[in-house]
C-alpha cells in the first residue's frame, strides 16, 4: 500500500455516509488500513454492510476495525503472494462486492527504475486485481438485485503521464483495460475502476506546510476548479457497487484533471 504508518488517531472528515442498499451486504475493502480504504470502511459501514478488512499491515486494520460503527473481520493480505489471496477467498466466503485501493508505486527515473519495484507495483495494480478475481469471484453474491461487483483504482496517471512516472501510468492504464476484460471473464459480476486525481484523503499531509500551496494550484488547474474529497471518491464507490447496469466503466474522479 502507499501509506505511511498511521496514528490510531488519524482524524477522517466525517460524516462519510453512503445511501442504502448496503444493508445486510458484505464488502470487502482490500486496502481498508490506508487512507482511501479507510474511508471507504467507515461509509459502507455506516451504510449498513458488513466489512471484511484486507491489506498487508494486520495493525492497520484493526485500527480500521475498531472505528466502525458495523461489523467487521479482519484478514492480512498480500497481494503478492497468490496462496494468501487464496487464503482471502477462503476467509471471506460469500461476499457481495469488493473494493481494492491497493497501489505500490514504482516511482523514478526510468534509469533509476530497479526491476523488483517494478514487479511489485505490477502486482498491486494488475497481478493482485487479476488474481483477486480469480479466486473470490467463485464466492461473489450474483443472485441479489444489484448483484456483486469488484471495483479497483486506477488513477489519472494513466491519462496524464509525466516524467518519472512512467510505471505508474502504466499500470494504471493496463487496469483500466483489465476491468473491461474481467468484466466479460467473469460476467454477471460486474467489475468496474475508479480513477481519482489529486484527492485530499490525507496522503498529502507529508508535504506539511506546502500542502495548501499544492492542492490550490491543482485546484486552479482543474476544470472543477477544485481537488477532491474523501466523500467524492466513496460516492464512485457506492455508485460502482450499486448500478446492476455499470460494468467495464472506469470513473474518472479527477474533477477533469485528465483533460487540463
Amino acid at each position: 500500500m502507499t501509506d505511511t504508518d498511521l496514528p490510531a488517531s488519524f482524524p477522517l472528515p466525517l460524516p462519510l455516509t453512503l445511501p442504502l442498499p448496503l444493508a445486510s451486504r458484505r464488502v470487502v475493502v482490500v486496502g481498508a488500513g490506508s487512507h482511501t480504504g479507510r474511508a471507504l470502511a467507515h461509509a459502507a459501514s455506516a451504510a449498513g454492510a458488513e466489512l471484511i478488512l484486507a491489506g498487508p499491515d494486520p495493525r492497520k486494520l484493526e485500527w480500521t476495525a475498531g472505528e466502525l460503527s458495523g461489523p467487521a473481520k479482519v484478514v492480512p493480505v498480500d497481494l503478492t503472494d497468490e496462496a494468501s489471496i487464496a487464503a482471502l477467498a477462503t476467509a471471506t466466503g460469500r461476499f457481495d462486492h469488493l473494493v481494492s485501493t491497493a497501489a505500490l508505486p514504482a516511482n523514478g527515473p526510468l534509469a533509476d527504475l530497479e526491476l523488483a519495484d517494478i514487479h511489485r507495483a505490477f502486482a498491486a495494480k494488475v497481478y493482485g486485481p487479476l488474481l483477486l478475481a480469480k479466486h473470490l469471484a467463485p464466492h461473489a453474491a450474483t443472485d441479489t438485485p444489484d448483484g456483486a461487483s469488484f471495483t479497483f483504482f486506477s488513477g489519472v496517471a494513466a491519462w496524464r503521464p509525466a516524467p518519472a512516472r512512467t510505471v505508474m501510468a502504466t499500470t494504471n492504464g493496463a487496469l483500466a483495460f483489465l476491468v473491461q476484460a474481467l468484466a466479460v471473464e467473469i460476467a454477471p459480476v460486474r467489475v468496474n475502476a475508479v480513477s481519482p486525481g489529486i484527492v485530499d484523503t490525507g496522503a498529502w499531509d507529508r508535504l506539511g506546510a506546502d500542502k495548501a500551496a499544492f492542492l490550490h494550484t491543482t485546484a486552479t488547474r482543474n476544470p472543477a476548479r477544485r481537488t477532491g474529497t474523501p466523500e467524492d471518491l466513496t460516492r464512485a464507490v457506492h455508485y460502482a457497487m450499486t448500478s446492476p447496469y455499470v460494468t467495464g466503466t472506469v470513473l474518472h474522479v479527477d474533477g477533469g484533471a485528465r483533460l487540463a
